[in-house]
């Protein structure tokens, strides 16, 4: 399966170690909080490390983030330890999650494709979940680490205005374009 067939559909729940080696699920709406999911390729690479930090930084600079208006969640295929030395390092303040092991279930449940054409286990890809649990639209951008973080604001003030308006937001025209079936 596709990232791209997610959209609009429940997100899948799952269950991996965190930085510490305990278990921690991903339950989409489960609390009616939004969800930023976001997979990058390595801990403490140079990319992912500027991705992750920005993460971090609009948690503690941008109001949109704050007062747990959405829960970040980062996964990549490192080790629990490498988890832990990059979460510690880079003094980040969500939880950083290990899909480690061989069947790499979070990949395969969102559907996330290798990177830099295959030299990576995971491309960078980024997940709106709305506070129902459904995936709203997502990001694959493997080498514009900067993009994630933006992407995930500007969905952000689109879920709020939702909030506040009570009309869905269509996905991003790049994703609804590639999910809309050909028309004749």
């Amino acid at each position: 399966m596709a990232w791209k067939e997610l959209i609009g559909k429940p997100a899948p729940s799952v269950t991996l170690p965190n930085y510490d080696g305990e278990s921690y699920t991903i339950e989409p709406g489960k609390d009616g909080i939004p969800i930023a999911l976001f997979f990058y390729p390595q801990s403490g690479s140079y990319g992912c490390t500027k991705e992750a930090c920005q993460f971090r930084d609009a948690l503690a600079e941008k109001e949109i983030y704050k007062d747990g208006r959405v829960l970040v969640i980062g996964i990549s295929p490192d080790p629990v330890d490498k988890q832990k030395i990059f979460v510690e390092r880079q003094k980040l303040t969500y939880p950083v999650l290990s899909d480690s092991d061989k069947e790499h279930k979070a990949q395969k449940a969102y559907g996330v494709g290798k990177g830099m054409m295959g030299l990576t286990d995971y491309a960078r890809t980024t997940f709106i979940i709305d506070g129902k649990g459904v995936v709203r639209d997502a990001l694959d951008a493997t080498m514009n680490y900067g993009a994630h973080s933006k992407f995930v604001t500007k969905w952000l003030e689109k879920l709020q205005k939702e909030n506040e308006t009570g009309a869905a937001t269509e996905p991003s025209s790049a994703a609804k374009e590639e999910t809309q079936p050909p028309t004749a």
